[in-house]
């Protein structure tokens, strides 16, 4: 039997008023995100970086890491004997700055660049230079990753960028053609590596080796064949996540 109109809303405002005393559903704290730590990097300079960013990498280090794109994974071993670049790298990886970047400079048959976004970064980063670590025995072979440079100020030491850096596509080179480009005398093996696996010997001594590709350099080459635009930015943006996994 249906319920008298009155009757209703009598039933309806208990209802209600059960409602309004109810407590209110608990809600969890706002999660906060644990610093990162290291150095502040809106605090670095050309002077401080080399000391902070040694203390830094003895007391966190790394060796490995994974830079992952829409074309696949990539997987770096990172050189001991480049203290401050490998630090570098780390500490840049760990507070995501990179993350915030994509591949900003495809140049077929030499290298492919990142480091940069279109967007400005959420993440405060000073402009500091790297001074250069020039290994005899690191070179430019394909897969080589090296610390660019900035081309818009006077750099004689040639000091490394803080954020830009390249994989090495390059080409086969004959070993007269190598060590003409290389400036310097290669190693046998370096010669050799240049005519089997390819590479770019003009950037020997001018821009700092820190590692290497142990795995994707399919990835790199699948970059390196992106269209482009005029300004070598691929037409297509390819953005990367830089994790540290050893």
């Amino acid at each position: 039997m249906a319920l008298p109109c009155t009757a209703g809303r009598w039933l309806l405002g208990l209802a209600l008023l059960a409602g309004c005393n109810q407590a209110p559903p608990a809600t969890a704290p706002p999660t906060v995100a644990a610093a990162v730590p290291g150095p502040d990097l809106a605090t670095l300079t050309d002077s401080a970086a080399p000391a902070a960013l040694l203390a830094y990498g003895r007391q966190y280090p790394g060796s490995e890491i994974l830079v992952r794109t829409r074309l696949g994974n990539i997987r770096v071993r990172l050189y001991d004997d480049t203290p401050i670049h490998k630090a570098n790298f780390l500490l840049l990886a760990r507070k995501g700055v990179f993350d915030e970047t994509m591949f900003n400079r495809v140049v077929k048959d030499f290298a492919v660049q990142g480091g940069q976004t279109y967007a400005a970064r959420t993440i405060r980063l000073k402009r500091y230079r790297l001074p250069p670590e020039f290994r005899a025995g690191h070179f430019h072979h394909k897969g080589a990753l090296g610390m660019a440079r900035y081309d818009d100020e006077q750099n004689p030491g040639r000091l490394s960028s803080n954020t830009d850096f390249y994989f090495v596509v390059g080409e086969k080179l004959a070993p007269n053609q190598s060590q003409a480009m290389a400036g310097r005398r290669l190693t046998p093996a370096q010669t050799k590596a240049y005519a089997t696996v390819g590479g770019v010997p003009s950037l020997d001594g001018q821009y700092t080796v820190f590692g290497e590709v142990v795995e994707g350099q399919d990835v790199v080459d699948k970059i390196a064949n992106e269209p482009v635009e005029s300004d070598k930015w691929p037409v297509k943006d390819i953005p990367i996540k830089v994790e540290v996994v050893r």
